[in-house]
Protein backbone atom coordinates (compact mmCIF):
# COMPACT_ATOMS: atom_id res chain seq x y z
CA UNK A 1 0.00 0.00 0.00
CA UNK A 2 2.82 2.32 0.79
CA UNK A 3 4.51 2.11 -2.64
CA UNK A 4 1.19 2.87 -4.33
CA UNK A 5 0.76 5.92 -2.17
CA UNK A 6 4.24 7.12 -3.02
CA UNK A 7 3.53 6.61 -6.72
CA UNK A 8 0.34 8.63 -6.51
CA UNK A 9 2.15 11.39 -4.65
CA UNK A 10 4.87 11.45 -7.35
CA UNK A 11 2.33 11.61 -10.18
CA UNK A 12 0.44 14.39 -8.42
CA UNK A 13 3.68 16.30 -7.90
CA UNK A 14 4.72 15.86 -11.51
CA UNK A 15 1.33 16.97 -12.73
CA UNK A 16 1.42 20.00 -10.47
CA UNK A 17 4.91 20.91 -11.83
CA UNK A 18 3.74 20.50 -15.40
CA UNK A 19 0.82 22.79 -14.73
CA UNK A 20 3.13 25.41 -13.35
CA UNK A 21 5.43 25.03 -16.39
CA UNK A 22 2.65 25.33 -18.93
CA UNK A 23 1.13 28.21 -17.00
CA UNK A 24 4.50 30.02 -17.10
CA UNK A 25 4.85 29.31 -20.81
CA UNK A 26 1.36 30.67 -21.48
CA UNK A 27 2.11 33.74 -19.39
CA UNK A 28 5.35 34.29 -21.37
CA UNK A 29 3.59 33.90 -24.71
CA UNK A 30 0.82 36.24 -23.61
CA UNK A 31 3.35 38.84 -22.55
CA UNK A 32 5.18 38.54 -25.88
CA UNK A 33 1.93 38.90 -27.81
CA UNK A 34 1.02 41.95 -25.77
CA UNK A 35 4.45 43.43 -26.49
CA UNK A 36 4.00 42.73 -30.21
CA UNK A 37 0.56 44.33 -30.10
CA UNK A 38 2.07 47.36 -28.37
CA UNK A 39 4.79 47.59 -31.03
CA UNK A 40 2.21 47.21 -33.80
CA UNK A 41 0.12 49.94 -32.25
CA UNK A 42 3.19 52.15 -31.99
CA UNK A 43 4.06 51.44 -35.64
CA UNK A 44 0.47 52.19 -36.63
CA UNK A 45 0.56 55.49 -34.73
CA UNK A 46 3.92 56.40 -36.28
CA UNK A 47 2.65 55.48 -39.74
CA UNK A 48 -0.38 57.67 -39.24
CA UNK A 49 1.84 60.52 -38.09
CA UNK A 50 4.27 60.07 -41.02
CA UNK A 51 1.35 59.88 -43.42
CA UNK A 52 -0.07 63.10 -42.02
CA UNK A 53 3.33 64.77 -42.20
CA UNK A 54 3.83 63.57 -45.78
CA UNK A 55 0.42 64.96 -46.75
CA UNK A 56 1.32 68.28 -45.14
CA UNK A 57 4.73 68.25 -46.88
CA UNK A 58 3.13 67.43 -50.24
CA UNK A 59 0.69 70.27 -49.74
CA UNK A 60 3.51 72.69 -48.92
CA UNK A 61 5.55 71.44 -51.88
CA UNK A 62 2.59 71.84 -54.22
CA UNK A 63 2.01 75.37 -52.99
CA UNK A 64 5.72 76.16 -53.34
CA UNK A 65 5.80 74.72 -56.89
CA UNK A 66 2.71 76.71 -57.83
CA UNK A 67 4.39 79.81 -56.46
CA UNK A 68 7.61 79.05 -58.37
CA UNK A 69 5.60 78.40 -61.52
CA UNK A 70 3.87 81.74 -61.16
CA UNK A 71 7.19 83.45 -60.43
CA UNK A 72 8.74 81.74 -63.49
CA UNK A 73 5.86 82.87 -65.67
CA UNK A 74 6.17 86.42 -64.36
CA UNK A 75 9.95 86.39 -64.81
CA UNK A 76 9.62 84.99 -68.35
CA UNK A 77 7.14 87.76 -69.25
CA UNK A 78 9.49 90.35 -67.71
CA UNK A 79 12.41 88.94 -69.71
CA UNK A 80 10.36 88.97 -72.90
CA UNK A 81 9.43 92.57 -72.23
CA UNK A 82 13.06 93.40 -71.49
CA UNK A 83 14.13 91.68 -74.74
CA UNK A 84 11.60 93.74 -76.70
CA UNK A 85 12.84 96.92 -75.02
CA UNK A 86 16.48 96.01 -75.68
CA UNK A 87 15.72 95.35 -79.36
CA UNK A 88 13.89 98.68 -79.54
CA UNK A 89 16.83 100.48 -77.92
CA UNK A 90 19.24 98.76 -80.34
CA UNK A 91 17.15 99.85 -83.31
CA UNK A 92 16.96 103.40 -81.97
CA UNK A 93 20.73 103.45 -81.38
CA UNK A 94 21.32 102.11 -84.89
CA UNK A 95 19.02 104.78 -86.26
CA UNK A 96 20.80 107.55 -84.32
CA UNK A 97 24.18 106.20 -85.42
CA UNK A 98 23.00 106.04 -89.01
CA UNK A 99 21.80 109.64 -88.83
CA UNK A 100 24.99 110.96 -87.25
CA UNK A 101 27.62 108.71 -88.85
CA UNK A 102 30.09 110.14 -91.43
CA UNK A 103 29.58 109.62 -95.07
CA UNK A 104 30.34 106.17 -96.44
CA UNK A 105 33.56 105.14 -98.11
CA UNK A 106 33.27 107.13 -101.32
CA UNK A 107 31.93 110.57 -102.13
CA UNK A 108 28.39 110.63 -103.41
CA UNK A 109 29.46 111.66 -106.90
CA UNK A 110 32.03 108.90 -106.99
CA UNK A 111 29.40 106.37 -105.90
CA UNK A 112 27.18 107.47 -108.78
CA UNK A 113 30.08 107.01 -111.17
CA UNK A 114 30.79 103.53 -109.76
CA UNK A 115 27.15 102.49 -109.98
CA UNK A 116 27.06 103.85 -113.53
CA UNK A 117 30.09 101.79 -114.44
CA UNK A 118 28.49 98.61 -113.14
CA UNK A 119 25.13 99.41 -114.79
CA UNK A 120 23.17 98.76 -111.55
CA UNK A 121 21.12 101.95 -111.45
CA UNK A 122 19.62 104.20 -114.05
CA UNK A 123 22.05 106.61 -115.59
CA UNK A 124 22.18 110.09 -114.07
CA UNK A 125 24.88 111.40 -116.40
CA UNK A 126 25.33 111.27 -120.12
CA UNK A 127 27.09 108.28 -121.71
CA UNK A 128 30.81 108.61 -122.14
CA UNK A 129 33.29 106.47 -123.96
CA UNK A 130 35.23 103.59 -122.38
CA UNK A 131 38.40 105.58 -121.75
CA UNK A 132 36.52 108.26 -119.81
CA UNK A 133 34.80 105.58 -117.67
CA UNK A 134 38.15 103.98 -116.83
CA UNK A 135 39.55 107.36 -115.86
CA UNK A 136 36.60 108.06 -113.60
CA UNK A 137 36.75 104.60 -112.02
CA UNK A 138 40.43 105.05 -111.25
CA UNK A 139 39.54 108.04 -109.10
CA UNK A 140 37.11 106.07 -106.91
CA UNK A 141 38.64 105.89 -103.44
CA UNK A 142 39.45 102.64 -101.65
CA UNK A 143 36.70 101.31 -99.44
CA UNK A 144 37.19 102.36 -95.81
CA UNK A 145 33.86 101.35 -94.28
CA UNK A 146 33.15 99.33 -91.18
CA UNK A 147 29.79 97.99 -90.00
CA UNK A 148 28.27 100.04 -87.18
CA UNK A 149 25.02 98.13 -86.73
CA UNK A 150 22.15 96.12 -88.18
CA UNK A 151 19.51 98.55 -89.41
CA UNK A 152 16.68 96.13 -90.14
CA UNK A 153 15.80 92.47 -90.64
CA UNK A 154 13.54 91.00 -93.29
CA UNK A 155 12.50 87.34 -93.12
CA UNK A 156 11.82 86.63 -96.76
CA UNK A 157 10.49 83.05 -96.65
CA UNK A 158 11.30 79.48 -95.68
CA UNK A 159 12.28 77.01 -98.35
CA UNK A 160 14.51 73.96 -98.47
CA UNK A 161 16.67 72.28 -95.87
CA UNK A 162 17.66 73.63 -92.44
CA UNK A 163 21.14 74.24 -93.90
CA UNK A 164 21.89 75.99 -97.15
CA UNK A 165 22.96 79.26 -98.76
CA UNK A 166 21.50 82.01 -100.89
CA UNK A 167 23.09 85.09 -102.40
CA UNK A 168 22.80 87.77 -105.09
CA UNK A 169 25.34 88.78 -107.69
CA UNK A 170 26.34 92.41 -106.91
CA UNK A 171 26.47 93.16 -110.65
CA UNK A 172 22.94 91.91 -111.44
CA UNK A 173 19.57 91.30 -109.84
CA UNK A 174 19.78 87.51 -110.08
CA UNK A 175 19.44 85.42 -106.92
CA UNK A 176 21.03 81.99 -106.44
CA UNK A 177 19.84 79.35 -103.97
CA UNK A 178 21.98 76.43 -102.75
CA UNK A 179 19.71 73.98 -100.94
CA UNK A 180 21.43 71.69 -98.42
CA UNK A 181 25.14 71.25 -97.86
CA UNK A 182 26.12 69.58 -101.14
CA UNK A 183 24.77 68.85 -104.61
CA UNK A 184 25.24 69.49 -108.30
CA UNK A 185 22.24 71.79 -108.81
CA UNK A 186 21.64 75.43 -107.91
CA UNK A 187 18.47 77.49 -108.44
CA UNK A 188 18.50 80.86 -110.19
CA UNK A 189 15.78 83.50 -109.84
CA UNK A 190 15.59 86.76 -111.78
CA UNK A 191 15.23 88.84 -108.61
CA UNK A 192 14.60 88.73 -104.89
CA UNK A 193 10.98 89.56 -105.57
CA UNK A 194 10.60 86.58 -107.92
CA UNK A 195 12.16 84.34 -105.29
CA UNK A 196 9.87 85.62 -102.54
CA UNK A 197 6.77 85.07 -104.70
CA UNK A 198 7.70 81.59 -105.88
CA UNK A 199 6.34 78.39 -104.39
CA UNK A 200 9.52 76.73 -103.27
CA UNK A 201 11.93 76.61 -106.22
CA UNK A 202 9.37 75.64 -108.86
CA UNK A 203 9.71 78.89 -110.85
CA UNK A 204 13.51 78.90 -110.81
CA UNK A 205 15.99 78.11 -113.54
CA UNK A 206 17.84 74.96 -112.52
CA UNK A 207 21.58 75.13 -113.19
CA UNK A 208 23.26 71.73 -113.31
CA UNK A 209 26.96 71.96 -112.47
CA UNK A 210 29.61 69.63 -113.89
CA UNK A 211 30.61 68.62 -110.35
CA UNK A 212 29.15 68.71 -106.84
CA UNK A 213 29.55 71.80 -104.71
CA UNK A 214 30.54 71.00 -101.12
CA UNK A 215 29.33 73.02 -98.16
CA UNK A 216 27.43 76.34 -98.03
CA UNK A 217 30.58 78.34 -98.81
CA UNK A 218 30.05 79.36 -102.45
CA UNK A 219 30.10 82.90 -103.86
CA UNK A 220 28.67 84.62 -106.94
CA UNK A 221 30.76 87.50 -108.24
CA UNK A 222 30.73 89.38 -111.58
CA UNK A 223 28.69 86.72 -113.36
CA UNK A 224 30.80 83.82 -112.14
CA UNK A 225 30.06 81.16 -109.57
CA UNK A 226 32.92 80.18 -107.28
CA UNK A 227 32.36 76.98 -105.35
CA UNK A 228 34.22 74.37 -103.29
CA UNK A 229 34.68 70.93 -104.79
CA UNK A 230 36.05 67.80 -103.10
CA UNK A 231 37.29 65.08 -105.45
CA UNK A 232 37.53 61.34 -104.81
CA UNK A 233 40.83 61.83 -102.96
CA UNK A 234 39.07 64.40 -100.74
CA UNK A 235 41.29 67.19 -102.09
CA UNK A 236 39.75 70.64 -101.79
CA UNK A 237 39.45 72.64 -105.03
CA UNK A 238 38.04 76.07 -105.85
CA UNK A 239 36.08 76.05 -109.12
CA UNK A 240 35.27 79.11 -111.27
CA UNK A 241 32.09 78.57 -113.30
CA UNK A 242 30.78 80.97 -115.95
CA UNK A 243 27.04 81.36 -115.33
CA UNK A 244 26.51 82.87 -118.79
CA UNK A 245 28.17 80.15 -120.89
CA UNK A 246 27.62 77.30 -118.43
CA UNK A 247 31.22 76.12 -118.41
CA UNK A 248 34.12 75.81 -115.98
CA UNK A 249 36.74 78.45 -116.78
CA UNK A 250 39.32 77.66 -114.11
CA UNK A 251 40.04 75.42 -111.15
CA UNK A 252 42.73 75.39 -108.48
CA UNK A 253 43.79 73.08 -105.68
CA UNK A 254 43.84 74.61 -102.21
CA UNK A 255 45.99 73.48 -99.25
CA UNK A 256 43.13 72.56 -96.93
CA UNK A 257 42.65 69.25 -95.12
CA UNK A 258 39.33 67.79 -96.22
CA UNK A 259 38.22 67.07 -92.66
CA UNK A 260 39.17 70.52 -91.34
CA UNK A 261 36.07 72.73 -91.17
CA UNK A 262 36.49 76.48 -90.96
CA UNK A 263 33.62 76.86 -88.44
CA UNK A 264 33.18 74.40 -85.58
CA UNK A 265 29.39 74.89 -85.46
CA UNK A 266 29.06 74.18 -89.21
CA UNK A 267 31.39 71.25 -89.92
CA UNK A 268 30.09 70.98 -93.51
CA UNK A 269 31.86 74.24 -94.40
CA UNK A 270 35.35 73.12 -95.38
CA UNK A 271 36.09 76.57 -96.81
CA UNK A 272 34.04 79.73 -97.25
CA UNK A 273 34.29 82.01 -100.29
CA UNK A 274 33.33 85.66 -99.88
CA UNK A 275 33.13 88.67 -102.20
CA UNK A 276 33.17 92.35 -101.31
CA UNK A 277 34.17 95.71 -102.83
CA UNK A 278 37.80 94.61 -102.98
CA UNK A 279 37.36 91.24 -104.70
CA UNK A 280 37.32 87.55 -103.84
CA UNK A 281 38.35 86.04 -100.50
CA UNK A 282 38.61 82.56 -99.02
CA UNK A 283 38.18 81.72 -95.34
CA UNK A 284 39.60 78.36 -94.33
CA UNK A 285 41.49 76.31 -91.73
CA UNK A 286 44.79 74.80 -92.96
CA UNK A 287 44.38 71.81 -90.64
CA UNK A 288 42.06 70.51 -87.96
CA UNK A 289 44.69 71.29 -85.31
CA UNK A 290 44.83 74.96 -86.33
CA UNK A 291 42.75 76.94 -83.78
CA UNK A 292 42.28 80.10 -85.86
CA UNK A 293 40.58 81.00 -89.12
CA UNK A 294 42.89 81.88 -92.01
CA UNK A 295 42.09 84.35 -94.81
CA UNK A 296 43.35 84.31 -98.39
CA UNK A 297 42.95 87.04 -101.03
CA UNK A 298 42.33 85.45 -104.43
CA UNK A 299 42.54 86.78 -107.95
CA UNK A 300 38.97 86.41 -109.19
CA UNK A 301 40.12 85.79 -112.78
CA UNK A 302 43.01 83.34 -112.28
CA UNK A 303 42.25 81.98 -108.78
CA UNK A 304 45.84 82.74 -107.80
CA UNK A 305 46.51 83.35 -104.10
CA UNK A 306 47.72 86.93 -103.64
CA UNK A 307 48.19 86.98 -99.87
CA UNK A 308 47.35 84.96 -96.74
CA UNK A 309 46.64 86.15 -93.19
CA UNK A 310 46.04 84.54 -89.81
CA UNK A 311 42.94 86.35 -88.58
CA UNK A 312 43.51 85.31 -84.94
CA UNK A 313 39.76 84.64 -84.82
CA UNK A 314 39.13 81.22 -83.22
CA UNK A 315 37.23 78.52 -85.11
CA UNK A 316 35.66 77.26 -81.88
CA UNK A 317 31.95 78.21 -81.63
CA UNK A 318 32.13 80.07 -84.96
CA UNK A 319 29.09 79.56 -87.20
CA UNK A 320 29.80 81.83 -90.19
CA UNK A 321 31.80 84.83 -91.38
CA UNK A 322 31.71 87.50 -94.08
CA UNK A 323 34.03 90.18 -95.49
CA UNK A 324 33.25 93.88 -95.89
CA UNK A 325 35.86 96.28 -97.30
CA UNK A 326 38.69 93.90 -96.46
CA UNK A 327 37.48 93.38 -92.90
CA UNK A 328 36.51 89.89 -91.73
CA UNK A 329 33.56 89.61 -89.33
CA UNK A 330 33.32 86.22 -87.60
CA UNK A 331 29.91 85.31 -86.18
CA UNK A 332 29.74 83.13 -83.06
CA UNK A 333 27.01 81.19 -81.33
CA UNK A 334 26.62 78.26 -78.94
CA UNK A 335 25.93 74.56 -79.55
CA UNK A 336 22.43 75.18 -78.19
CA UNK A 337 21.63 77.94 -80.64
CA UNK A 338 21.14 81.35 -79.02
CA UNK A 339 21.68 84.89 -80.28
CA UNK A 340 24.37 85.15 -82.95
CA UNK A 341 27.00 87.83 -82.47
CA UNK A 342 30.10 89.24 -84.14
CA UNK A 343 32.85 89.11 -81.54
CA UNK A 344 35.99 88.87 -83.64
CA UNK A 345 37.01 91.30 -86.37
CA UNK A 346 40.14 91.27 -88.53
CA UNK A 347 41.14 94.00 -90.99
CA UNK A 348 43.76 93.24 -93.64
CA UNK A 349 44.88 96.89 -93.68
CA UNK A 350 45.22 97.09 -89.87
CA UNK A 351 42.75 99.97 -89.78
CA UNK A 352 40.43 98.14 -87.38
CA UNK A 353 41.25 95.99 -84.38
CA UNK A 354 38.83 93.53 -82.83
CA UNK A 355 38.83 95.26 -79.43
CA UNK A 356 37.71 98.59 -80.94
CA UNK A 357 35.13 97.19 -83.34
CA UNK A 358 31.47 97.43 -82.30
CA UNK A 359 30.01 94.27 -80.75
CA UNK A 360 27.19 93.34 -83.12
CA UNK A 361 24.28 91.12 -82.12
CA UNK A 362 21.88 89.60 -84.63
CA UNK A 363 18.19 89.64 -83.65
CA UNK A 364 17.15 86.30 -82.13
CA UNK A 365 15.32 84.27 -84.74
CA UNK A 366 15.18 80.51 -85.21
CA UNK A 367 18.48 78.71 -84.83
CA UNK A 368 21.96 79.40 -86.10
CA UNK A 369 23.24 80.75 -89.40
CA UNK A 370 24.52 78.24 -91.90
CA UNK A 371 25.82 81.03 -94.13
CA UNK A 372 26.03 84.81 -94.33
CA UNK A 373 26.80 86.41 -97.71
CA UNK A 374 27.51 90.13 -98.08
CA UNK A 375 26.32 92.15 -101.08
CA UNK A 376 28.53 95.26 -101.38
CA UNK A 377 26.15 97.09 -103.69
CA UNK A 378 23.14 96.82 -101.38
CA UNK A 379 25.14 96.72 -98.13
CA UNK A 380 23.06 93.75 -97.06
CA UNK A 381 23.68 90.28 -95.70
CA UNK A 382 21.88 87.28 -97.14
CA UNK A 383 21.48 84.78 -94.30
CA UNK A 384 20.25 81.19 -94.11
CA UNK A 385 18.87 80.39 -90.64
CA UNK A 386 17.26 76.97 -90.06
CA UNK A 387 15.71 76.99 -93.53
CA UNK A 388 14.63 80.64 -93.38
CA UNK A 389 16.03 83.11 -95.91
CA UNK A 390 16.77 86.40 -94.15
CA UNK A 391 18.07 89.79 -95.32
CA UNK A 392 19.98 91.99 -92.86
CA UNK A 393 20.38 95.65 -93.82
CA UNK A 394 23.57 97.13 -92.41
CA UNK A 395 24.63 100.61 -91.35
CA UNK A 396 28.19 101.72 -92.01
CA UNK A 397 30.72 104.22 -90.73
CA UNK A 398 34.25 105.13 -91.69
CA UNK A 399 37.14 103.16 -90.29
CA UNK A 400 39.26 105.01 -87.77
CA UNK A 401 42.68 105.55 -89.26
CA UNK A 402 45.54 104.44 -87.05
Amino acid sequence: MKPLFVLLISIAWTFTGAQHYYQGLMDYLENRLLAIEDRMQLWHDLSQRYHTEMKDFKKLTTEAMDGLRNDHSTLFKDLEGAGVRVDRVEREMDYVEAQTSPRACALKTEKVVEQEAWGLQESRVEEEDEEEWEELLSRVSDCVEIISGIRSVKILKRVGSPKGMWTRDPRSSKVYVFNGTSGDTIYQFDSVRDFSRSLGVTSSRNIRLPSDWSGPGSAVYNGFLYYIQQDSDMDVQVVRYDLLTGSVTDMTMFPVESHASVYSLNPETVADLAADDEGLWLLYAPSDSEPNISLAKMDAATLDIEQIWDTRCPRENAEAAFVVCGTVYVVYNTHLASRSRVQCVFDVNDMVISEEAPLLYFPRRYGAHTSLKYNPEEKQLYGWDDGYQIIYRLTMKRKLLA
